[in-house]
């Protein structure tokens, strides 16, 4: 990911609040001379300094079965994004871009391969996502539990580079970014909001 300075983010704690907050993610690798990408949620966890993601795909899916030891792949984090008008901006001789923020997180995956690890992960997925399916999960039917843990791989990914790009008007004057954050403020759009709301930060 190309990141100009004025964009970039190196600060470790706000990288993770923004991937939790925007956990599902785009998780990308390579095998025999092509890429693999899947759409999945991601849980991300912190043991001491280490900064580790967990997830699980379909087993059907080719993606996992290519994992290479201690190759890495990478994890795209991206969520809300704006278009910003020029007409928003003091000097006429400007030109349209985009607000977003990407967190780039690379790392090592591990296929976590018993049935425990499968049951720890959706249940873990459950408290995350929604506590209380909880007690709907331990009325299913056995069969159907054992069909649905036979059916998916659990994998964890312990991140060795985070980068970040926060594209926020960095580069633009005071007077220009407040005009964005009011246009986007009143603009009635989460996902605008959501980059106002960064911005302020």
């Amino acid at each position: 990911m190309y990141i100009p300075k004025h964009f970039e983010e190196v600060d470790k704690k706000k990288l993770v609040e923004f991937m939790r907050e925007y956990n599902f993610a785009v998780i990308v690798s390579s095998a025999k001379k092509r890429y693999w990408a899947t759409h999945i949620p991601f849980l991300i966890t912190e043991t001491g300094d280490d900064v580790i993601l967990r997830a699980h795909m379909a087993k059907a899916n080719p993606q996992w079965a290519n994992f290479k030891n201690e190759e890495e792949i990478l994890v795209i984090f991206q969520e809300p994004h704006s278009y910003i008008s020029p007409s928003l901006y003091e000097n006429p001789v400007s030109v349209p871009t985009w607000n977003y923020i990407a967190v780039h997180a690379y790392g090592i995956p591990k296929i976590l391969p018993s049935l425990e690890d499968r049951i720890k992960m959706l249940e873990d997925s459950f408290k995350e996502f929604e506590p209380k399916f909880k007690e709907q999960w331990d009325t299913l039917p056995e069969d159907y539990k054992s069909d649905l843990l036979d059916g998916i791989t659990a994998f964890e990914v312990r991140i060795t580079r985070l980068d970040g790009k926060f594209k926020l008007s960095q580069n633009r004057s005071s007077g220009d970014r407040t005009r964005i954050i009011e246009k986007l403020d009143s603009s009635g759009e989460k996902v605008k909001q959501d980059i106002a709301k960064f911005m302020k930060q």
